[in-house]
């Protein structure tokens, strides 16, 4: 068997071959990031007998290894990614010298890869990272929109304070087109009769004739601020929030086609979404390279701090390490659950009674979402309430 570490950096990366007696079959090498690099790492691999017998490993470092993946994966071998943490882990148990540098941490890699139990990552890797960036980037547009419209409150408050609360403070698409056009209490005052049927057709016949006149009424006597910079900053975000939501619906119409490529067994669970399904299938990854579902509710910083002085042992707060993304989908994920699993909601009804805020009583909903996803994914088997005990 021979154990391949690499040392993962930007532009060029470390390499060492040891087999399983812990002889170096290739000295420490660097291999280039590009075409050139990796085909030189290639032409290194093939002379090697087996590519069954070939498991290499590398530390979680983000973007820069996906090439490498991309790489790897269409040349046949397979490959396994390691938390960093693990590795600095390992390495402290190694030596008590504090030595870093990538050759010898690719050495270590190698070193590590012989005393875990080989997963590899899955062949459909790829479509899990294009599907990890996509939601990434879903969630800050979303984000995004949400900023907009906050600047847009502050910014009524100025022009047209009485505005939002005329729309019950939202600012739907009639809203928007209104302050598009007319972007001061003036020009709203002054919209002509001809503006309420476009209006009328906007709104889908909700915003009724009363509402216009009622509507120009209060611009014409707001004490809002007609003033042409208030009026140029309106325009600008509302084109950056128009933009933005049409950009969120083209990334989520591309992570619903992902999703039904992948058809993760996760979205059969009732209540589960799509972009639910896909922030949690993508940052988690793949399944299987977790020996049990205690192990991801530590991925997803989900499990609590433990303290022990003494005698005296207590736990604390919910650590929150790993990805913010994904316990926040978590989370949000047992809220439908409580509306459509009496299982799940019954576990919240215990946790409460035994005295668990609304908040922790929901992590521990999300914690047994896991398990239920583990299972799922591991056994390859879609989600049925009977069996869910």
């Amino acid at each position: 068997m021979y154990y391949v570490g690499i040392d993962i950096a930007k532009y060029e990366h470390h390499c060492i071959i040891i087999n399983a007696k812990h002889q170096i079959i290739k000295k420490s090498f660097l291999f280039t990031n590009d075409s050139v690099g990796f085909n030189n790492l290639l032409s290194i691999l093939t002379k090697l007998k087996y590519k069954s017998k070939i498991k290499i490993g590398f530390e979680s470092t983000g973007h820069y290894a996906t090439n490498l993946k991309v790489f790897l994966s269409s040349h046949n071998f397979t490959f396994m990614e390691f938390n960093p943490v693990l590795i600095r882990k390992f390495i402290s148990t190694q030596s008590l010298r504090k030595t870093k540098t990538d050759k010898i941490d690719c050495e270590y890699i190698a070193n590590y890869l012989m005393t875990i139990e080989y997963k590899p990552y899955p062949s459909r890797f790829y479509n899990i990272y294009s599907l990890k960036s996509l939601v990434r980037l879903y969630d800050s547009l979303v984000r995004n929109k949400t900023f907009y419209i906050v600047k847009l409150t502050n910014l009524l408050d100025h022009i047209f304070p009485e505005f939002k609360a005329f729309f019950n403070e939202r600012l739907g698409e009639t809203a928007l087109y209104i302050l598009s056009n007319y972007p001061s209490i003036d020009k709203i005052s002054n919209m002509s009769n001809e503006v309420f049927d476009t209006l009328h057709r906007i709104s889908r016949g909700r915003f009724s004739s009363n509402h216009f006149v009622k509507l120009k009424s209060l611009a014409k006597n707001s004490i809002g601020n007609s003033n042409p910079f208030f009026e140029l900053q309106l325009l600008s975000l509302i084109s950056l929030f128009n933009e933005c939501n049409k950009q969120v619906d083209l990334l989520k119409s591309n992570i619903d086609k992902i999703m039904k490529t992948l058809n993760p067994h996760i979205l059969s669970i009732p209540g589960i979404g799509s972009i639910t399904a896909a922030i949690i299938y993508s940052e988690i990854g793949n399944f299987n390279s977790f020996s049990s579902s205690d192990k991801i509710v530590a991925f997803a910083g989900l499990d609590v701090g433990l303290y022990q002085l003494g005698i005296s042992e207590y736990t604390g707060k919910m650590v929150k390490h790993g990805s913010s993304l994904l316990r926040y989908a978590l989370m949000n994920a047992t809220i439908p659950l409580l509306k459509y699993s009496p299982t799940f909601s019954t576990y919240y009804a215990k946790k409460r009674s035994e005295g668990k805020s609304h908040r922790v009583a929901l992590s521990h909903l999300a914690k047994k979402l896991i398990r239920v996803m583990f299972t799922l994914e591991t056994k390859n088997i879609d989600f049925n309430s009977n069996l869910l005990i």
